[in-house]
């Protein structure tokens, strides 16, 4: 069994960020991610763009310089995988923790490759591969995806895009340029005040020029192989359809944290914690970044989730002191 300090599970820039802090205090850390350091962000459109300016991205005091204020995908790939190299961060990459159980003072982490004992356990788990599932008939089909990375593929494709956040406007309005003809199908009465404000107008003189076509307060009762199934108030449409996004949002791991033993608020599926430390109802058990949020995943970001590991350091630090 390996030993080590500290275990941060999860590699994305939350976990970096506590492993960052941590390690700065002398511990021996060690991170574990399932796919690849950021592993969310390297599933991001390949286009995307950021809504926060890169110096609210950047973690350990480490400065995020782009050419311009917003930046790229591929930017924040650099941008971390060099951090990471220059704090000689320890990643195990492509390995799965399976279970965590206190024993005593120290944890029993378990992955799907080997056993660990630590003194401190952070989960950083995010919530990006856990998509929310839709309510429909053939949801589960092959051409049904709640990923977008790029459009051409869908090049004069009929293409129906579910929800109306900025998942969904960003995927509807790439595929569009790339020649796509694409419904966007909203629960929402209107356009919803989280899209982002400077392309939504763009997005809107799409829709009302014919280029897009947005259908509001509708929902998806079911999907074919050629087809989407709309309901709306007043009627129940087929819409042609090669392919569907179902980009409805996306929720923590609710079961690997209660398996943890960490306790969750049933209605808001806020894990328990302490919101100045970060840690759980378990000592020496923090959570870091959006998994924070429950369902509200919009109330963390990198930019304030990144904080977290200067807060659980400090709680650690202290911890220490009194040891000594």
């Amino acid at each position: 069994m390996q030993k080590t300090d500290a275990i941060i599970i999860g590699a994305g820039p939350c976990g970096l960020s506590a492993a960052i802090h941590l390690q700065r205090l002398g511990l021996d850390v060690l991170l574990i991610e399932k796919g690849n350091i950021v592993n969310s962000i390297q599933k991001y459109p390949t286009h995307q763009t950021f809504f926060s300016s890169s110096m609210k991205l950047s973690i350990g005091n480490i400065p995020f310089i782009t050419a311009k204020d917003k930046p790229q995908r591929n930017d924040a790939l650099v941008y971390y995988r060099t951090v990471a190299e220059l704090e000689q961060l320890t990643i195990n990459s492509d390995e799965t923790v399976l279970s965590v159980n206190k024993e005593g003072e120290v944890f029993l982490v378990t992955s799907d490759k080997r056993s660990y004992e630590a003194t401190y356990v952070v989960t950083a788990t995010g919530y990006y591969d856990q998509p929310n599932q839709l309510e429909a008939i053939g949801a589960e089909l092959p051409h049904v995806h709640h990923y977008f990375k790029e459009a051409h593929p869908y090049f004069r494709k009929h293409v129906v895009v579910i929800g109306g956040k900025n998942s969904s406007v960003d995927a509807a309005l790439e595929l569009e340029r790339a020649g796509a003809h694409v419904t966007v199908v909203y629960r929402g009465s209107t356009y919803s005040p989280s899209v982002k404000p400077w392309i939504l107008p763009g997005f809107e003189s799409l829709v009302n020029n014919g280029k897009i076509r947005m259908i509001f307060e509708a929902s998806v009762e079911e999907i074919t192989s050629t087809s989407v199934m709309i309901k709306t108030e007043t009627a129940v449409e087929e819409v042609q359809a090669d392919a569907v996004f179902a980009m409805i949002g996306y929720h923590p791991d609710y079961d690997f944290l209660e398996r943890m033993g960490i306790r969750l608020d049933q209605e808001t599926g806020c894990p328990f914690y302490d919101e100045e430390t970060m840690e759980t109802s378990i000592e020496d058990l923090y959570i870091a970044g959006v998994i924070a949020a429950g369902n509200n995943a919009n109330s963390i970001f990198i930019e304030n989730g990144r904080h977290h590991g200067e807060a659980i350091a400090y709680s650690v630090s202290e911890k220490l002191k009194m040891k000594c």
